[in-house]
């Protein structure tokens, strides 16, 4: 079944894709102007609680795009594991949340509406774009002075679901709920200060945040996808790379692309701690098969030439976890053909394997060793000029999602 976010880049060309990306941002930024964003004196009265505005349009954004993302999820339109989330520094983040608050009273806009201003030559608009540019310069030259700080309190991929441990249409109905008493107490600061007469407004409003709390009220009843449910959508294709061994990747594959500096190479072994202690590759992490969907949230952060790698001794165990990671929308994920067992055969020295009684039960290690020296054997880092491999090539790397901008910020 097909999901979004669709591949823009695959399906229309760079040319395509870009744009549609100004389409997008033209559009955003002819609503701001219509919202009345573009004029410093429609956004700064939100300070002294005259026009709360912003707040409403914001909000209202906000958590109509929340409804309809996670409703779009639940039915299995959209893949949320391929959403690009930004990744939490907490006080870095807090901090910079109060300078952006601080510049936003003093210049009477933020980044976005900055630039809507501009764009229709007001004179504040140029000159708080141009002292963003400023900003940007002086914090490009002197990030160096706090650049421990700036990568701080790191938290990686962290929702609000993940924050307050409960069901993800709990939250969202929690924030709508949330955002309607704000707009409440919103028009009430503007009927109080601003001398609004709120008998003016109008009535389609009501219905709006009807609609919205209905959808919050539909997300909590169909819930989100488990990890099931999103393999029942991919099994008849998957199930067919499987069978056709398209996922597994011999050793001297790996070897290459672990000596190979465009690629990062990310080794998922999931064994017991007893065979990892004994041996494993270098730079492999271990990872009990039992926990591996809870590291999905960190492998979607890394960068879009990384190469992920499930071994366990054979490949039974290694094919299970890569079901749950390739459910999860996990990108260039193989596993190592024989697993560990295997890796020996080839790399280990033929003293050690030749010394061996190979016996192997199901997904056992099978070859014995005398100490548990891990990674500290010559083959847990082979050197690939040592070895003339042939092995047929099976690693494409897929294009992931990518960091992107947005909202107002």
């Amino acid at each position: 079944m097909s999901t979004f976010p669709l591949p823009l880049n695959e399906l229309l060309g760079s040319g395509g894709a870009y744009f549609i990306y100004l389409l997008i941002g033209f559009a955003f930024g002819y609503v701001l102007e219509l919202a009345g964003f573009g004029n410093a004196t429609k956004l700064a009265p939100q300070f002294y609680f005259k026009d709360m505005t912003v707040l409403k349009v914001m909000f209202g954004a906000i958590v109509t795009a929340m409804v309809l993302v996670f409703l779009a999820s639940g039915v299995g339109l959209l893949d949320y594991n391929l959403v690009w989330v930004n990744p939490t520094y907490l006080w870095p983040g807090i901090v910079g949340g109060l300078l952006m608050g601080v510049g936003f009273i003093i210049g009477g806009f933020c980044p976005g509406t900055s630039l809507v201003s501009a764009a229709t030559l007001k004179l504040d608009g140029i000159f708080f774009v141009l002292g963003v540019f400023f900003g940007i310069f002086l914090f490009g030259e002197t990030v160096g002075a706090f650049d421990t700080f700036y990568h701080s309190s790191y938290m990686g991929r962290f929702t609000l679901m993940e924050w307050l441990n409960i069901p993800t249409g709990v939250v969202v109905l929690l924030v709508v709920a949330m955002a309607l008493f704000m707009f409440w107490g919103s028009e009430q600061l503007e009927r109080i200060v601003g001398k609004r007469d709120l008998t003016q407004e109008p009535k389609w409003r009501y219905g709006a945040a009807g609609t919205v709390l209905a959808g919050a009220l539909l997300v909590v009843f169909i819930g989100q996808p488990t990890t099931a449910d999103r393999w029942a959508n991919i099994a008849a294709e998957e199930e067919a790379r499987i069978a056709n061994r398209d996922i597994y990747i011999h050793p001297g594959e790996l070897l290459d692309y672990l000596h190979d500096a465009s690629v990062q190479v990310v080794m998922l072994d999931v064994r017991s701690e007893r065979d990892f202690n004994l041996f494993h590759i270098r730079d492999a992490r271990r990872v009990p098969a039992a926990t591996i969907d809870e590291i999905v949230p960190e492998l979607h952060l890394q960068p879009a030439n990384t190469l992920f790698v499930v071994m366990g001794n054979g490949e039974t165990a290694a094919t299970e976890a890569w079901r749950t990671l390739r459910a999860e929308s996990i990108p260039s994920l193989y596993v190592l053909e024989g697993g560990i067992n295997n890796w020996l055969t080839v790399f280990a020295d033929e003293e050690f394997v030749a010394g061996q009684q190979v016996v192997v039960s199901g997904d056992q290690l099978a070859y014995t060793f005398t100490a548990a020296l891990g990674a500290r054997y010559p083959w847990a880092e082979p050197n690939p000029r040592a070895f003339n491999l042939t092995y047929t090539p099976k690693v494409e790397l897929e294009i992931k999602r990518a960091p992107e901008g947005g909202g107002c910020g």
